[in-house]
């Protein structure tokens, strides 16, 4: 109500839209601008809400609830249409208005209303005769009003309604209150998404058994839960020797470790030591730049939040920038990706060039590793640890040695002779304590 004050309030005037004039229409940026409220951040986003529950509709992009600080055109919406009058919204009353526009339109709904006329025809078939009563007369009553002030009532009616049966895309402000999603554009991606989801093509049952059987087969040797651990089980034994001998950054690895890095790229960039051998690899083929990228990446991915904004700058200097010492060689597009991610970083900012120089070491230089001298010769000087064989049975819980020891002490108590004097003093000893 302060903003229609005439004189304090927000100023609107006479506009023409097509072929006709709008009386007390007002735009984004005057109402972004009014001195009612001290910061301009809050007031679009006040007015942004006043949008979205109805209180201010827009006369030219209807669908949209959002306020656009611009030259964009508005109006108050009539008390009566506020949602603060709680009227209960009824399907008939949303079928009189469709019906009406029908009549009006001469059939040209748009699609998303057309679907809801026919749905409510089908429900309502009934009483469809009195809603196309009440329309027509409704439509018939309009008719006699001036041009300009039947405009504006199907402009206040339409608002109405696409505040409370919203278009597909967009979320009622009067039934989320004020976690509504203003933008539809970001429904309509979720939308996208789900379709893609959808026609993706499914895999047969078949073909995803048989990759699950071939996993298992490749991997069950190298899992201590499914197969005998080398030299021993540390699980079921005192030897630690098997996590010594698989330690991160070991200097020999097993041979059953450097097998598993021949399975895939992602085995061998999880294993620390397996990095290690790969990075000697690209320093002999000048490339090492390439693993010293993923590693940053992977370091702004899981590290501290304080200092994610100083490595990501860091990051982009020693690799990307023009110049750089360290320079990647990616593509144009992704380099625009990823620069304008930069301007507000985040964790995920180096997804895309990072994806790039994954798929650039898989497809090129992890097949030229395994093939060159340095995986060679670190899988000839790999151990193949012997299993242990125990001659003594693994040790016992220390609740069971004291317990064979309070035995053993009372068997020699009961094999030995009785000293009268020793148990009449133990004897006092207890009384007194």
């Amino acid at each position: 109500l302060n903003m229609q004050d005439p004189k304090s309030g927000v100023k609107s005037q006479t506009q023409r839209l097509v072929i006709t004039t709008i009386p007390h229409a007002i735009t984004g940026e005057i109402i972004r601008n009014n001195h009612l409220f001290t910061l301009v951040d809050k007031a679009r986003a006040m007015g942004t809400m006043m949008v979205a529950f109805g209180y201010i509709y827009p006369l030219q992009d209807h669908k949209r609830l959002i306020l656009k600080p611009d030259t964009s055109l508005y109006r108050f919406q009539t008390p009566y249409f506020w949602p603060a009058q709680q009227w209960p919204v009824e399907d008939t009353d949303y079928a009189i208005y469709l019906a009406k526009r029908n009549i009006r339109k001469k059939g040209m709904l748009e699609l998303y209303e057309q679907e809801q006329y026919n749905s409510l025809y089908k429900w309502m078939n009934h009483k469809w005769d009195f809603i196309v009563m009440q329309a027509k007369e409704q439509y018939r009553a309009g008719k006699e009003r001036k041009k300009p002030d039947r405009v504006v009532f199907d402009c206040q009616e339409r608002a109405y309604w696409v505040v409370h049966r919203p278009p597909p895309g967009t979320v009622s402000a009067v039934d989320y209150r004020h976690n509504r999603m203003v933008d539809p554009n970001m429904e309509e991606v979720k939308a996208m998404f789900t379709q893609q989801c959808i026609i993706r093509p499914r895999v047969k049952s078949s073909v995803s058994i048989g990759a699950l059987v071939k996993y298992t087969t490749t991997y069950k040797e190298h899992d201590p839960f499914l197969h005998a651990c080398l030299p021993s089980n540390p699980w079921l034994t005192d030897d630690v020797t098997y996590w010594t001998l698989n330690m991160p950054n070991v200097e020999t690895p097993t041979k059953m470790r450097v097998e598993c890095w021949t399975f895939s790229f992602g085995e061998l960039l999880m294993d620390p030591r397996g990095r290690a051998d790969f990075r000697l690899f690209l320093k002999k083929e000048f490339s090492g730049e390439n693993l010293a990228f993923w590693e940053a990446c992977e370091d702004l991915k899981w590290g501290a939040a304080e200092t994610m904004k100083e490595k990501a700058q860091q990051i982009y200097k020693t690799f990307l920038a023009r110049g750089a010492p360290r320079w990647i060689n990616i593509d144009g597009k992704t380099m625009d990706i990823t620069v304008k991610g930069l301007a507000h970083p985040h964790c995920y900012v180096l997804d895309a060039a990072q994806t790039h120089i994954y798929m650039l070491m898989k497809k090129d230089s992890y097949g030229r590793y395994l093939k060159s001298p340095v995986f060679k010769e670190t899988q000839r000087k790999a151990i193949a640890p012997e299993p242990h064989r125990f001659t003594r049975r693994p040790s016992l819980s220390p609740i069971i040695l004291r317990q064979q020891e309070e035995e053993q002490k009372a068997k020699l108590a009961a094999s030995g002779p009785v000293d009268i004097t020793q148990v009449m003093s133990e004897l006092e000893r207890k009384q007194k304590t």
